[in-house]
């Protein structure tokens, strides 16, 4: 199985033993996001260490308030890492008033442009922002391999889907209350999806009162394949081959 993204720097325990949990669990690959330029280098400090563990480097958009081209060039020298196969997470976040949304814009739009010259991916993160994150997407990325993390917008499923996004379930698409999601995770293109833990957060039903970490995405691969008719051993092989397609590991 994959973990298509998790925050190794912010999960308990140490990255050892995380990883080798989650090897334990049946999970051969993680990518580990960073928000800023700091966690950035730990999540390539990670990816050099451990040989299933890859790195996305990006600019979260709770963190971009005064992002310039400073933040930019380091997002650059950061990104020409052999261990980087993703940009983000980047995006849009109207819940939390953590950044000016001009801020937000601004390091969205570097970051999309910044995965275009790579040649990499985009992870994106939106939240109480879709009807904009979805324009912009449409105005700037097209072209490019999107990523929808954590994916939150179940009404608006078809549109992603016909724009040619990746959609990424984590943990709260196995709560009871997110019947929704789990509609959404039925009926998603077999070639589109992926799944993920965002851990330390969003921790999966099953192990809900414990701290999120990558070795939980089996719980939520597991749930999203009894929602699709599907085993478990199916929807692994079928997670496996498409995040090689979108990392290009």
């Amino acid at each position: 199985m994959i973990d298509s993204h998790t925050h190794l720097h912010v999960c308990k325990p140490d990255d050892a033993d995380l990883v080798a949990a989650a090897v334990a669990a049946g999970v051969t690959r993680m990518l580990t996001v960073g928000t800023n330029g700091a966690t950035c280098r730990e999540a390539l400090q990670a990816a050099e260490l451990y040989p299933q563990v890859c790195a996305a480097i990006g600019h979260h958009p709770n963190e971009a308030t005064g992002f310039d081209d400073g933040h930019l060039s380091e997002l650059q020298a950061l990104a020409a890492h052999p261990r980087c196969v993703a940009i983000g997470e980047t995006g849009l976040d109207d819940f939390r008033d953590y950044a000016p949304r001009a801020d937000q814009e601004r390091a969205f739009v570097a970051q999309i442009e910044l995965a275009r010259a790579t040649a990499k991916p985009l992870v994106i993160h939106t939240r109480a922002a879709e009807d904009d994150t979805i324009a912009m997407l449409r105005d700037h990325a097209g072209g490019l391999e999107v990523i929808l993390h954590c994916f939150s917008m179940p009404a608006r499923l078809d549109e992603c889907v016909q724009q040619g996004w990746w959609i990424s379930f984590a943990g709260n698409v196995t709560y009871p209350t997110a019947q929704d999601l789990a509609a959404a995770a039925r009926r998603v293109p077999a070639e589109r999806l992926l799944v993920e833990t965002d851990a330390p957060y969003l921790t999966p039903q099953a192990v809900r009162k414990q701290p999120n970490q990558p070795a939980y995405v089996a719980h939520t691969a597991r749930f999203v394949a009894q929602q699709r008719g599907v085993s478990y051993e199916e929807l692994e092989q079928l997670v496996e081959r498409n995040a090689a397609a979108v990392f290009g590991w």
